[in-house]
């Protein structure tokens, strides 16, 4: 998979990149991820990618000449069709399904906006996608942009060294994950559950789909309603 990032501040988002699952799955292929800094097409001396807003009020906006410039030169460069992913408020909200659906892309373009926003006519005529991480505002898409490859990144086969932890992870079937143990079984007296030490697997799995319920119906019970009615087997 291919991912371009359109940026004003490509330093943000480098030593993301060069760390942990992130930086394996570029050195061994699975992905491949792209900086480009779109102040490098804007064509006055001071390289300038803002103005004013018509109409008044605060802030800058980003102005159309240098993303569209931008998005033109990559486009030339790829050969594959690259939908183009504005990261804003204002756009549909990122969920796991959505890291689905992008993962099974060849190549997509994520563009990150700054300042008051980005002049309407890029995202008219160029924008194919608008993304939200979340109902909050940050200072620009970089951060977003770092979610987005991580979580998409992830589900690419060959990413991670254990692929079966991809499919019990919250939110991959609907719940969120049950709590997980590790050694020693005995820590300052609290004890890890007897059921996960007594090598049945099937009373494991039961188990561990209960207490994934439970969390769920506690602090998340909106995702029940797409989860469905299923119930834990006990017999």
């Amino acid at each position: 998979m291919r991912i371009d990032v359109l940026t004003l501040f490509p330093d943000m988002l480098r030593g993301f990149l060069d760390n942990s699952i992130l930086k394996r799955a570029r050195n061994s292929g699975v992905i491949e991820v792209n900086l480009h800094n779109f102040r490098d097409y804007s064509s006055d001396r001071h390289h300038s990618v803002d103005d004013v807003p018509f109409g008044g009020g605060p802030g800058m906006v980003l102005a159309p000449d240098p993303v569209f410039k931008a998005v033109r030169a990559l486009r030339e460069e790829l050969d594959v069709e690259s939908p183009l992913i504005f990261l804003t408020p204002k756009g549909e909200r990122m969920t796991q399904s959505v890291c689905e659906e992008l993962s099974g892309l060849p190549a997509f373009t994520l563009l990150c906006g700054r300042y008051e926003g980005l002049d309407q006519r890029v995202i008219d005529n160029l924008v194919d996608r608008e993304l939200s991480i979340g109902d909050y505002v940050l200072s620009g898409g970089e951060p977003a942009a770092a979610v987005v490859i991580d979580s998409v990144a992830r589900l690419i086969p060959g990413a991670l060294g254990d692929e079966m932890s991809v499919k019990e992870e919250s939110f991959s079937w609907g719940l969120l994950e049950y709590p997980q143990y590790t050694r020693p079984a005995e820590y300052r007296g609290w004890k890890v559950p007897e059921v996960l030490l007594s090598g049945h697997h099937e009373a494991v799995r039961l188990w561990r789909r209960e207490r994934a319920l439970e969390l769920t119906r506690d602090r998340r019970p909106d995702l029940l309603s797409g989860y469905g009615a299923l119930e834990v087997e006990h017999d």
